[in-house]
């Protein structure tokens, strides 16, 4: 018996969401390890980004509201802000909306591959998530963009409805 459960390890625990308001996929565990403290700045602190920041807000509290909503992409030089707004619109919409009930999961590039995974454990959640990915880039001979492709295309089982996927990106 020792054998086979070495051979097939038991599931992990399912995540208790309750306990942060953001965390990080783990892909070697398959678990979401709670971040106590996420690094950002408010939103009044950004400046020059007031056209994308109420796009993006607006897109985000229809999210956290149930309504349709569009997953993002943040694109532009290193240095304008792109990843500081994402977390300081969840930060805002969470605040409005309640801690309890939008969750930011960080997702790292090269573990995009493991997004369908990641998605499995969220997908009957009460909580809604927006799956953030900071620097998504790809290389050419890179084949991981194709489970996000299925994700945000919406393969079989498509994305969760409980789910939007935020990106940034230099490229």
């Amino acid at each position: 018996a020792e054998a086979l459960e070495r051979l097939s390890p038991a599931e992990p625990p399912l995540p208790k969401f309750e306990a942060a308001e953001a965390f990080i996929w783990q892909t070697d565990e398959h678990s979401f390890a709670p971040v106590a403290h996420v690094n950002r700045v408010p939103i009044a602190l950004l400046k020059s980004v007031d056209r994308m920041r109420d796009i993006l807000l607006a897109n985000t509290e229809n999210f956290a509201r149930g309504l349709p909503a569009n997953n993002a992409l943040l694109w532009g030089s290193r240095g304008m802000g792109k990843s500081s707004l994402v977390k300081a619109v969840h930060a805002e919409v969470a605040a409005r909306q309640g801690k309890a009930a939008l969750k930011l999961i960080e997702i790292h590039r090269e573990d995009i591959s493991s997004l369908p995974r990641c998605l499995s454990w969220l997908r009957d959640r009460p909580q809604r998530f927006i799956v953030f990915c900071d620097d998504l880039s790809f290389d050419a001979d890179d084949t991981s963009y194709k489970s996000l492709k299925a994700v945000l295309e919406g393969g079989i089982e498509g994305r969760p409805e409980n789910v939007v996927f935020y990106a940034t990106s230099n490229r």
